[in-house]
This record gives structure tokens, sequence and C-alpha cells, in this order.
């Protein structure tokens, strides 16, 4: 029996989620939203995509959560997206509604499922999706560090000329102007960036990064980014749907890991079925240290705003 995935929120991000985790042909996949005709109208368009990528999984697109029952793992898209002069913490409030609302609906009927949480704030929903879904803390994860990664890989691999495949690089802490986007540990095939370029030139990438969502809603003005959100959700389910045991910086429920309890945050985990298998934990520096415990203050004051 083919695997089946759930995407709750048929917007951009979404309907982004719904293409790639179709033409990667990870399993049959369910397109969710209150809006009547909009799954349905983006799922019919998908599917008559499949002749011609030649993908043949099951694109379905409704309006009705009994449609979701059994899915081996929900995404969670629906929210506000920001628009320009907003933060993340500005969409907080209306977010945890709908989260609340859709994670209650799902869970219900896949209690088995794996969360992965994309709304906005992300340390704060996958919070609210954690305490809501009464799951354990292996199988609510958010998506975050997927996403900042890609984008810090992005502008060094530009900024140094070479393939952005080839650089390895992580992101750790909050999805926000306070996350940590590591250099100690980037590199190209194994050479540190460090070696590769001068330390101003980082300083402005990681800055870039730290605002990479930011720079992207005001050049659209309207919305927000949604091609690599939707790719870094679906790369996360497909390590947890075919148990590849991937090493993805992903925000986890901390149990003691890097010296931070009782809150998510972005981490290296590993991720196969079931979700988080374990968390790749590593001596930090000092610095690295405080950077973490500023993005720990931001999200137990996003946390303590849900109410929950």
């Amino acid at each position: 029996m083919r695997k089946k995935i759930t995407i709750i929120g048929a917007g951009n991000v979404g309907a982004t989620a719904a293409h790639w985790a179709a033409t990667r042909g990870l399993g049959d996949v369910v397109l969710l939203d209150v809006v009547e005709g909009v799954p349905q109208g983006k799922a019919l368009d998908l599917s008559q995509a499949g002749p011609v990528d030649g993908f043949s999984v099951s694109i379905t697109g409704t309006n009705d959560y009994d449609d979701t029952a059994d899915s081996d793992v929900v995404i969670m898209t629906a929210g506000l997206a920001r628009k320009p002069g907003m933060s993340r913490e500005d969409l907080l409030a209306r977010n945890v509604a709908i989260v609340k609302s859709c994670v209650s609906e799902a869970v219900e009927r896949s209690p088995g499922c794996v969360l992965i949480v994309v709304t906005n704030p992300i340390d704060a929903m996958v919070y609210t999706a954690y305490k809501v879904s009464g799951f354990p803390r292996e199988r609510v994860i958010g998506m975050a560090g997927v996403l900042d990664s890609a984008r810090y890989r992005t502008f060094l691999a530009r900024a140094i000329g070479v393939a952005p495949c080839d650089v390895s690089a992580m992101v750790m802490g909050i999805h926000g102007d306070n996350m940590l986007p590591l250099v100690r540990l980037a590199n190209v095939n194994g050479i540190p960036v460090t070696d590769l370029l001068p330390a101003d030139e980082i300083e402005a990438i990681v800055k870039r990064t730290q605002t990479g969502g930011a720079e992207i809603v005001g050049l659209l003005k309207t919305g927000s980014a949604f091609y690599t959100p939707g790719l870094a959700a679906v790369e996360m389910a497909e390590a947890v749907l075919t148990d590849s045991r991937r090493v993805l910086p992903c925000a986890a429920w901390l149990d003691g890991e890097f010296g931070f309890s009782g809150c998510f945050l972005g981490v290296p985990v590993v991720l196969g079925a079931g979700g988080i298998k374990r968390i790749m934990e590593f001596p930090l520096t000092d610095a690295e240290r405080e950077a973490m415990k500023e993005s720990e203050t931001v999200v137990r004051r996003q946390m303590a705003a849900t109410g929950i």
C-alpha cells in the first residue's frame, strides 16, 4: 500500500508542497483547505501533470477531514502569510487558532501520523501542535532549519562561485532574526568557508540569511516565500516516509539537549520512520550558546503568547 501525505492549506506553500511530493512519488497526496473549490482545482491541475512528468500517485483536493484519515505524514501549512512590515510574531494570535483547529481535526483521523508544521511563527505553531495533538515529541516537528540552511548555502555558494549542493552549512535556533547560521562548521566539500571568503563577507551573508524571509516578503509585497518552504517540508516528509535517517536541522522539543529544555529550537536531528530518531548533539562555543539563548528567550515569549 502506498504512503499517504496530507497537506493542510492549499495556498502557495501547501500547493507547492503537494507539487514536490507528487513529482517525487512519495505517496498519495491529499490537499485540504476550508475554501471550497480551491484544493479540488489545484489537485486536478496537478494530477494532469502526471502524464507529462511521469508520476502516478493519486492527488485529492478536499474540504473534508475524513479524506485525510490514516495519513502517514500531515504537513501543516494553513495560516495567514506575512506581508511587508509584519513580523512573524504579528501572525501569532490569528494563526494559533487556525493551527489548534486543524491539528485537532487531523490527529483525530490520523492518530499515528508524524506532524510537520510550516505555519509561521513556526516555533510557536509547532509548540501549539505539540500541545494540541498530545503526540510524543518525536512525532511533532517544525520546518525551519532546512529552509534557513538552504538560504545560507545558496548565499555562500554564490559568493564562492560553486554549486550549492557542494556547500554544507547549517542554521540552528529560532526561525527568525535571532537564528544562528553556524560559520565554523560551514564548508565546501570539507574546505572551511572561512578559508574561502573574508570575514566581512561571511558576516554579511549571515545577516542576509537571518532576514532572508523578510527580503522575499519585501520583494513579493503580497505574500511570502513558498517554493523552498514547500520543498523543505517535503524533504522532511521524505526522510520520514522512506526511513532514510537524514540529518536535517528541524525545530524539535528539547529535553536537556544543548542545555535547553521545555521548548522548541532548531537543531540537527536524525529523521526516519516515526519522526525524530535522535537529536545530534555536539559542543557549542560560548558565542553559539549565547545565540541559542537569545533564540530561546524569543521562543519562550512566543510560547507564552499562545496562551496554551
